[in-house]
């Protein structure tokens, strides 16, 4: 028999974590207090320990590198060594913060598929059994979603082949002829690093834009917010996180450049044996290709509710999904950066209580 929960929280990252914070302070407790046995709330996390997306990043990602992780409510970060790598100290931090929260995770959870059930609740259908539910949050990230290109000629290629998902360190490809594909922030990284000791190649489908000074949560962040917040109202597929910010002269792509390592070349049109085809049409032998290609919304467990536009998106009035006031996203949309999923989480849980009734 499924179980009950008022509210499934789906992913235990920073935004699943706050929704789980916001839940417990506005009344929703751990325990089975609900009519009819049920809990209040429930988090499903599919890792099999605290971090989230955090336990996968690669090993050379230390603390000084990453774009900021902003403190879980109520729980400030501790003094944390700038040449840790990130991968070990967010996983810290977030453990401790479930501790100090008291909330109820279940782990790991893999959820399949969410669907209308009887009476006007949810199906939570998981690789461990399955829950009813009077209202979700979703917050899975885009971790489990990485996006790969397809491109002529791929499944010729005799070497490596490799998404940002799989990266590990920049040691694997030394004394290599590495191409890098994508314009992101985690290409210039990860161009920065590999260039230090192998040959790199760095091809992108548009000119990369550099933006002119720093980037300003006061002014820039704003400016960035509005364009995020008008597509999903729109119902539109949001973009990558440049194409509303724009690349930053960051002490890393600074590096890279004077290495020569951000010298862009345009997409190559093919993949052959031993290299890709450059667009001029001569080839360029490679030993690997790496994808840093970026990640979509993992969204695809939701797809039984048919809540997609038209236009591909998914329209949403703050974190609630337009016409459906049992599914909120949170660290989706203008609420992907760790600042924004936290007070996602806060927003979502305060719509809830409207929906639900709840005191």
């Amino acid at each position: 028999m499924p179980e009950r929960a008022t509210v499934v929280v789906i992913g235990g990252g920073q935004a699943g974590l706050s929704a789980g914070y916001h839940l417990k302070r506005r009344g929703f407790g751990s325990a089975l207090a609900e009519p009819g046995g049920a809990r209040t709330f429930v988090v499903l996390d599919a890792e099999t320990a605290a971090g989230g997306a955090w336990r996968h990043r690669w090993e050379s990602l230390r603390m000084a590198t990453v774009n900021g992780i902003f403190d879980l409510p109520g729980f400030a970060q501790p003094p944390i060594d700038p040449d840790e790598p990130s991968r070990t100290a967010v996983p810290r931090y977030f453990a401790a913060f479930e501790e100090q929260a008291g909330l109820p995770i279940l782990r790991p959870v893999t959820v399949s598929r969410v669907l209308p059930a009887d009476g006007g609740d949810l199906t939570v259908e998981t690789d461990r059994g399955s829950w009813h539910a009077k209202a979700i949050i979703n917050a899975t990230g885009t971790w489990t979603n990485p996006v790969r290109p397809h491109y002529p000629g791929q499944e010729t290629f005799r070497g490596v082949q490799l998404h940002t998902h799989e990266y590990v360190d920049a040691a694997r490809f030394a004394g290599r002829r590495v191409a890098v594909v994508g314009g992101g922030i985690s290409a210039v990284q990860l161009l920065e690093e590999i260039s230090r000791a192998s040959v790199t190649f760095w091809y992108t489908r548009r000119e990369p834009v550099f933006r002119d000074g720093d980037f300003t949560p006061e002014v820039a962040g704003r400016e960035v917010i509005a364009k995020v917040v008008a597509d999903v109202a729109a119902g539109r597929p949001t973009g990558s996180v440049v194409s509303y910010t724009d690349l930053i002269w960051t002490p890393y792509a600074l590096a890279a450049k004077a290495r020569g390592a951000l010298e862009r070349r345009p997409m190559f049109t093919a993949i052959e044996p031993d290299g890709v085809r450059e667009a001029d049409g001569t080839l360029t032998p490679v030993d690997v290709i790496l994808w840093a290609t970026g990640f979509k919304a993992a969204l695809a467990h939701l797809d039984p509710l048919g809540l997609r536009t038209a236009a591909g998106g998914i329209r949403l009035t703050g974190t609630q999904v337009a016409g459906e006031p049992r599914v909120h996203l949170i660290g989706f949309g203008p609420s992907q950066s760790t600042v924004g999923a936290n007070r996602a989480g806060r927003d979502a849980v305060r719509a809830l209580v409207t929906y639900l009734g709840r005191p």
